[in-house]
Order: C-alpha cells, then sequence, then structure tokens
C-alpha cells in the first residue's frame, strides 16, 4: 500500500496481488470510529491456522461491544461465491478475512 498525503485529502492504492489485467478504482470507504454495537463478519479462507486467529480476535471484538459473525470460504484457491459474498454483505457492517499459514 502506498499513502500520499497532502495537506487535506490522503490519497491510498491498494494492490491487488491478484494480477488484474485491468485494476479497477473502488472508493476507500470511511472506517467507523468504534465497533461497539456493530456487526463484524470474520471470514475464514480456508488456510490452516485461519481459525486459531480467529477465535482470538472474535474474543477481543465481543469484548469491545462488537456482535460477530463468522463465515467460511469453501477453499482458499477461489475467490468467495458469490452467495457468500451477498450474505456478509447483507448481515456484517465491517468485515476482516484472515490469512494464515
Amino acid at each position: 500500500m502506498t499513502t500520499t498525503t497532502s495537506t487535506t485529502i490522503t490519497v491510498r492504492f491498494v494492490l491487488d496481488p491478484t494480477s488484474e489485467r485491468n485494476p479497477s478504482q473502488r472508493q476507500i470507504l470511511v472506517r467507523p470510529s468504534s465497533l461497539t454495537g456493530l456487526t463484524v463478519g470474520l471470514l475464514d479462507i480456508s488456510k490452516a491456522r485461519g481459525d486459531v486467529f480467529l477465535d482470538q480476535l472474535e474474543r477481543r471484538l465481543v469484548g469491545v461491544g462488537a456482535s460477530v459473525k463468522r463465515f467460511r470460504k469453501p477453499t482458499f484457491t477461489k475467490p468467495a461465491p458469490v452467495d457468500l459474498r451477498h450474505e456478509i454483505a447483507i448481515s456484517c457492517n465491517v468485515v476482516i478475512e484472515a490469512l494464515a499459514d
């Protein structure tokens, strides 16, 4: 990630490691000031020990007042199925994706 800062505007460039031929531009959403009362989706991509990381993260999130929903991709070798992405989008305010090995 590259960050360039001026007096009033911060521009961030997030590079996609999946070899995009035509990179898409997306607006970065404003981060919530607090997770209290929000639903946080935890997405396990099915790599070894990702669940161990997410178990620890879930305890911390619940400790600060967040509600947690767990999701798991069928395999780490492919993008999440459309129906899984849709379920996450309609039921969560924030999503954290776990990568591990």
